[in-house]
């Protein structure tokens, strides 16, 4: 456990003493009248946080100003400690004051009753002398510094590396970058990378966007010509009095590479700040190899209009043939610092908004910003040959485009803040160059490659993204449009790029376009790579039309005008919805891709007002469909590997077994969340949901009351008996029937105490699935009740799970 964690269970000063203690390791030390004294240090602790650290270090002094007088011994260091905190200071900054004898402190009765008169003299003297920590976020810097200065007899300040960079960026904005006058947010890295890659006077870097000076011997940053002044300079030396710098000369350029992880969010998003991996582009150079040849650098000419700070062409060597853009001037002149990619053409371009005409042409004298010798190599490529008639160099596009989409719940933020939403609608590509690629529209990976199809139509892409635009319904239009050919490809773990969230694939693709009218393939096959980019297999993705999507099979009954309770979970109120003749459940089912297929399956007794589009409501008539659609979408696994697979309609006629197991596989599921209440309030109203689920009758489970509905019930006695038996269930199904009225009787067996009926809502006898398992777990874990055993439950419905897997795969659900 962490210093920090140890430390928000300290309910005393030993219990603090003791846990410092432990972190920092220390062997030979005593707790007497100073709370821990040792060779090297002497420690004040408080448990709590509201003595200030002047306080702390004006107690020690007490006892340093006694240890001197009697001539005892006293340690090199003096450190304060206490729940959040913590400070270190070398023992020789406060002896001049303490051997002073014309300054005449009142120290009070005792060490641990200073005077104001102590403080004020302690406080004002020892200023900033002092490196002070956070613990809740400098944990390893604290620990190390007090472990540096037992062994070295030095206070030595913590470095710059690629495993600290955030963390060193938050506090350096924390600590400096807000008291910096009129600077915008989105520019504290650029200062940040100013200040770090200096000794104080002289930058690591030539021509860096911003640079360090100093004014009346105060540090001051020069941006755009522009002179920036610090408001208060006290977070300046306490910053650097923790941290060395610049940082060691292996780091420096790949710490300069990194600005994209110290940009926000929602700006990166839109921007496409996200690092390419080094250990990924080898293997994307790898491929590139392998499908367009050895000598490929050699004779292409690449263009990256998304080039960031350079790391996708680091591995690229022949730098004379690349032409690198980027939205960003400041990546421009970090790359130019860095002396990333030196013999290329560097230049700043937006590629979704310049030179794009008001009837969707490319023009480039509107903003004269693309290099002639690129508009050369465009048309040439274009003509198929160059001004002398010989064949011309074929171009490149090697991107890492950005992933923000307009219609992400991810960037459903304030439009007025010109949020990355609203950004990706309104680019010039967007707006006039894609009215033929329906819903890709709203991504920024797409815009690019609407506008390469239009500028360079003859072009090779090798792209990194996602690989909605393979499979997904909303592309549909877009595969229809785009004119290529699949050459080879590769997809790697989200998790080897850093900043993005989840757990998907990130394919590595390379297509040959062209101006001839191409059939977008109807299956793509895919080496697989770990987040490491080890290979572990391979993966195929299908280009399969909608219509034969599993979202398009259910039938979906029409809603009336009847008000009923919506609600956001089981039994939790929010708004009023509608429902529809004869329904007896909502059933979520949104979108049609395995991503949406664990959180977004969900059966209610009432209408789920979260706004799922996909919602259809459940009848006696399709109440088969949605048990046989709820449990494909929930039985497989989900693996970042499946992450954009599709699920499909069956491919032959399902056999009654398959469809009565997966009614109990859907019954005894935890998405299963029908419900039976009364008494749930909205907008001053009291509203009731009826259970239509429960599979057993009153007798079967000794309920104390009637239940309001018996449907499943005489459903269940109406499905066809399985061939050979007298029962429409399976072994297996049969088992879990069985195990799940033991539980449902345990449930009737005792009278829930009142926070857990109002928690779970249990004031009817026709509680569901979800109230019931809930309501045993709490009385398990109060110990009020037996504890109820899930085990024999748990055993036969992973069996009926485990029968049910390879199903889905037979009948063609998945492929």
């Amino acid at each position: 456990m962490s210093l920090f964690s140890e430390l928000q269970k300290a309910s005393s000063e030993e219990d603090v003493k003791d846990a410092y203690i432990k972190a920092l390791r220390l062997k030979s030390y005593q707790k007497n009248l100073i709370d821990i004294q040792t060779k090297e240090v002497w420690f004040e602790a408080k448990v709590g946080c509201k003595v200030s650290t002047y306080a702390m270090f004006t107690q020690l002094a007490n006892y340093v100003y006694v240890a001197l007088k009697e001539g005892e011994y006293i340690p090199p260091f003096l450190c304060v400690i206490d729940c959040m905190k913590a400070a270190v200071m070398k023992t020789e900054v406060i002896l001049p004051l303490l051997k002073d004898k014309s300054i005449n402190i009142k120290w009070g009765k005792s060490a641990s009753d200073i005077t104001q008169d102590a403080l004020d003299i302690v406080s004002q003297y020892i200023g900033t002398h002092f490196v002070s920590f956070r613990i809740e976020t400098q944990e390893k810097e604290f620990i190390d510094t007090v472990q540096n200065a037992i062994s070295t007899g030095e206070i030595i300040r913590t470095q710059i590396t690629p495993d600290n960079l955030k963390q060193v960026f938050d506090r350096w904005v924390e600590m400096i970058g807000r008291e910096i006058r009129g600077i915008e947010t989105e520019n504290y890295c650029l200062l940040f990378f100013a200040d770090i890659m200096s000794d104080g006077t002289v930058s690591t870097h030539e021509n860096l966007p911003a640079e360090l000076l100093h004014k009346n011997n105060r540090p001051t940053f020069l941006l755009d010509g522009k002179l920036y002044e610090l408001g208060n300079y006290d977070g300046y030396r306490k910053f650097w009095a923790i941290y060395n710098r610049p940082p060691e000369v292996e780091y420096r350029n790949y710490l300069l590479e990194r600005r994209d992880s110290l940009i926000p969010t929602d700006e990166r998003s839109f921007k496409g700040a996200y690092y390419t991996p080094l250990h990924v582009v080898e293997k994307a150079y790898e491929l590139l190899n392998r499908t367009l040849g050895k000598n490929w650098q050699r004779d292409y000419i690449l263009w990256d209009m998304c080039c960031g700070v350079g790391n996708l062409e680091t591995k690229h060597s022949n730098h004379r043939n690349i032409f690198m853009s980027t939205l960003d001037q400041a990546d421009v002149d970090v790359m130019k610092a860095a002396k990333t990619c030196r013999a290329a053409t560097r230049f700043q371009y937006d590629y979704l908004n310049d030179d794009i005409t008001d009837d969707g042409k490319i023009d480039y004298t509107l903003t004269d910003k693309i290099p002639q010798s690129l508009r050369t190599a465009i048309a040439e490529a274009k003509a198929g040959k160059d001004a002398a008639g010989k064949p011309a160099k074929k171009i490149l596009v090697l991107i890492n485009p950005p992933y923000a989409e307009a219609g992400s719940s991810d960037n459903y933020l304030n439009e007025e803040k010109n949020t990355a939403k609203a950004k990706v609608a309104k680019t010039r590509v967007a707006e006039k160059m894609m009215n033929s690629y329906g819903k890709a529209t709203n991504e920024l990976f797409t815009q690019f490659i609407a506008r390469i199809a239009e500028e360079i139509p003859n072009a090779t892409i090798a792209m990194f993204s996602k690989l909605k635009y393979v499979n997904a319904t909303n592309f549909e239009r877009f595969r229809q449009n785009w004119n290529v050919k699949y050459l080879d490809g590769f997809i790697v773990h989200s998790k080897s790029f850093d900043g993005l969230k989840g757990n998907f694939p990130i394919g590595f693709l390379i297509w040959k376009t062209s101006e001839k009218k191409l059939n977008f393939p109807t299956e793509i096959s895919c080496e697989v790579l770990d987040k490491d980019a080890n290979p572990i297999g391979e993966k195929s993705f299908y280009n399969i039309p909608s219509k034969e999507y599993l979202s398009n099979w259910i039938t979906r009954p029409k809603a009336n005008e009847e008000e009923v309770i919506g609600l956001k979970n089981c039994v939790s109120p929010n708004g009023v919805g509608k429902w529809s003749d004869n329904a007896i459940a909502h059933f979520v089912c949104d979108s049609n891709d395995f991503q949406q297929g664990m959180q977004g399956t969900a059966l209610l007794s009432s209408a789920s007002k979260i706004g799922h589009k996909g919602a259809c409501y459940v009848t006696p008539e399709n109440l088969w469909q949605a048990a046989v659609v709820f449990t494909v979408r929930r039985i497989i696994p989900a693996t970042w590997i499946n992450d954009r697979d599709q699920f499909l309609q069956p491919n032959s006629e399902l056999s009654d077994e398959f469809k009565s197991d997966c009614l109990v596989w859907m019954l005894f599921n935890g998405s299963n969340l029908t419900a039976g209440a009364d008494n749930l309030v909205w907008d001053n109203r009291e509203w009731s949901i009826t259970n239509h689920f429960i599979p057993y009758t009153e007798d079967e489970v000794n309920a104390p009351d009637r239940f309001e509905s018996d449907f499943m019930v005489r459903y269940m006695e109406k499905l066809p008996k399985l061939s050979g038996t007298d029962s429409p269930f399976s072994f297996e199904a049969r088992a879990v029937l069985e195990e799940g009225k033991k539980l449902w009787r345990a449930y009737f067996s005792a009278t829930d105490e009142r926070a857990v009926r109002d928690k779970f809502k249990l004031n009817r006898s026709d509680a569901g699935w979800y109230q019931i398992r809930g309501a045993l777990k709490e009385r398990s874990q109060s110990g009020d009740f037996p504890p109820v055993s899930f085990t024999a439950f748990e055993s036969s419905y992973r069996s009926l799970t485990e029968k049910l897997r390879p199903l889905v795969y037979k009948y063609g659900f998945l492929r």
